[in-house]
């Protein structure tokens, strides 16, 4: 498989509240042949995760933009896309830091501090280099933190930590599928064993019983014949 075939399966959620760069990070990002959904806010792409919070809900939201690029979607970590009910993954979320609400700082802690969404590679793009920012949001789990405008050379350092999570959720599933191998496999030896105990104690059992017979057998007060005059009397 090429370079573009395996980016091809890659799903790229962008964030940006800025129309000009959601467009702009959307055609950077089909460019290198990944699958793009754009939102305008932290709350709609918490949302589109299937991640909701019923504070932050909007009733006058567009819905996501979603370009296939003719591209089909993984199947497997598959999360909820709530507007249309289809099942999509995300492999990687792009979001810009200064936004009006939900900053993206925001964004990445609520993805960091989720169980079914943390292991979810976060991008942060800002125009301010400031270093304390991009530091604290290294510090809190983003991967890179890109100064815009972002171009074409930064997002093909994106494909490298969508592989490394591919690689580490395919471990995870081997490592299951294993454990439940090994579960499957203890049951019928704790059976074998049970039955190979019922067998020994059986075969204890008979053995204590022929000791028995023996001991009887050699008793001096076990009823002996007599013979008298031809005839076999038992004393």
């Amino acid at each position: 498989m090429g370079m573009a075939a395996a980016e091809s399966q890659f799903h790229v959620l962008a964030v940006d509240d800025s129309l000009i760069d959601r467009k702009l990070i959307e055609k950077l990002l089909k460019t290198s042949s990944y699958q793009v959904t754009t939102v305008d806010s932290g709350s709609k792409a918490l949302e589109f995760l299937g991640f909701r919070e019923e504070e932050e809900q909007s009733s006058s939201s567009d819905s996501p933009s979603v370009s296939s690029n003719n591209h089909q979607i993984c199947p497997s970590g598959v999360l909820n896309f709530p507007w249309n009910h289809q099942e999509v993954e995300v492999n990687l979320i792009i979001t810009d830091y200064c936004m009006p609400g939900m900053t993206g700082y925001d964004l990445l802690k609520k993805i960091k501090e989720s169980s079914s969404l943390r292991n979810i590679p976060v991008v942060i793009m800002s125009s301010e280099n400031v270093p304390s920012r991009i530091s604290r949001c290294l510090e809190e789990g983003a991967e890179e933190f890109f100064l815009k405008p972002v171009q074409l050379s930064d997002l093909h350092r994106l494909r490298h930590h969508m592989m490394r999570t591919k690689k580490q959720e395919k471990q995870e599933n081997q490592e299951e599928e294993g454990e439940s191998e090994n579960k499957a496999e203890v049951q019928p030896q704790s059976s074998h064993q049970a039955q190979q105990q019922s067998n020994n104690s059986s075969s204890s059992s008979s053995s204590s019983n022929k000791r028995k017979a023996m001991d009887e057998g050699l008793s001096p007060d076990r009823t002996r014949p007599r013979y008298s005059n031809g005839v076999t009397t038992a004393v």
